[in-house]
């Protein structure tokens, strides 16, 4: 019998789904896949290269595309013969998923969890989801607000932000953002950050979450944080976590939320390689995402799926309003050397956001990390 081994992240949204699907892939194939978890940290920033030795299957983030490509560890899925189903898997993308994962003319992985930065609230706090940053920065003054800023989350808030104001960051080139426009980001930022508790600075969403989800807690809204399907089920947390649509610093809605979510890739180094290709195609796949894939608690990848009210129900319609945000979603650098600036310039955010520093040095110092992951 062929079992393939695969990683993924450690939360119920990351596990279960794939312990799932791995057990119905076995009962109608006869290949048994096994799965292992890493933390949410280390998934944002272990060596895919690494795991590329020892796992048929990798769930990754699309910004390390450059970075693996370049160190061939991952096999591409856009083969001769499954034209069509790449197609259909093209076609059911949401936002920039899809794309986020191809790479120099290829597929290096299909999106299987979508997910960008949205608000999450307390509906027994709020009578609605915030539209505005100035209704937002008024709810933060009475310290009813949280915002993940553990790295690289405080990157993202940047990120989305810049978008949303209009002044979306650069993906290549010698500058990330223009000086003034990349002020005006960092100075809603920090507006907001001086009236969060500074716990937030060592939270990632998973731990604001958490504390989000217990009954007394004082936190009705977090503006800019991966959204977790998971929060938003009856019973999964003392509190039941209501999503929305960021609220909109700029004049254009909820638009430019940095793209999260996960994809299924394949190793390179696979003996089982065709097996495991086999699998992805399956697992990301309309049926699946729409059904195992989201019944077993999974955030699914496929707009099927996002756009079903079978799935919609049991998690108080997260997809549906939260949609808009996605599909308006911003693609970060993919480059090789990009990872190495998300750590960089999210250290340098947290440590300036800290000390409230002025916004001039700290975007100049953010363009420079740039230009330099280029060398």
């Amino acid at each position: 019998m062929i079992t393939l081994k695969g990683m993924t992240w450690r939360h119920p949204r990351g596990y279960d789904p794939m312990v799932a699907c791995g057990k119905l892939w076995l009962e109608q194939t006869g290949v048994a896949v096994t799965w292992d978890q890493r933390s949410l940290q280390d998934f944002e920033s272990f060596p895919v290269e690494t795991l590329a030795r020892e796992y048929d299957l990798i769930v990754i983030d699309h910004p390390h595309v450059g970075q693996i490509t370049a160190e061939n560890c991952l096999a591409p899925l856009d083969l001769p013969g499954r034209k069509a189903a790449c197609a259909a898997l093209s076609q059911g993308s949401l936002g920039q998923s899809y794309p986020s994962y191809h790479w120099q003319g290829r597929q290096w992985g299909f999106p299987i969890d979508a997910a960008a930065q949205v608000q999450a609230w307390r509906p027994e706090r709020l009578s609605a989801p915030l539209t505005t940053w100035s209704e937002l920065l008024d709810l933060a003054r009475r310290g009813a607000v949280a915002l993940p800023l553990r790295p690289p989350h405080v990157l993202m808030a940047f990120f989305t932000l810049a978008g949303n104001l209009g002044h979306p960051c650069a993906v290549t080139g010698s500058q990330l953002i223009a000086s003034n426009d990349g002020a005006e980001a960092y100075d809603h930022l920090a507006a907001l950050a001086a009236h969060v508790d500074p716990a937030c600075f060592e939270q990632d969403p998973i731990a604001v979450y958490e504390q989000m989800a217990q009954l007394d807690s004082p936190i009705a809204c977090v503006p800019l944080t991966y959204g977790y399907v998971s929060y938003a089920r009856a019973g999964f947390r003392p509190a039941r976590i209501a999503f929305a649509d960021i609220p909109a610093a700029g004049n254009n809605g909820p638009i430019g939320s940095a793209l999260g979510g996960t994809g299924i890739a394949v190793s390179a180094r696979s003996a089982q390689r065709d097996a495991a290709i086999d699998f992805a195609y399956w697992l990301a796949g309309a049926e699946v995402q729409s059904g195992a894939y989201a019944a077993a608690g999974g955030q699914p990848g496929h707009a099927a799926a996002w756009a079903s009210p079978d799935v919609n129900a049991p998690v108080d319609d997260f997809y549906a309003r939260t949609r808009t945000t996605l599909d308006a979603a911003w693609v970060r650098p993919r480059h090789n050397g990009y990872m190495r600036f998300q750590d960089q310039a999210a250290e340098r955010l947290r440590a300036a956001l800290q000390a409230h520093e002025a916004a001039p040095g700290v975007i100049a110092d953010l363009n420079k990390l740039f230009a330099a992951s280029f060398s």
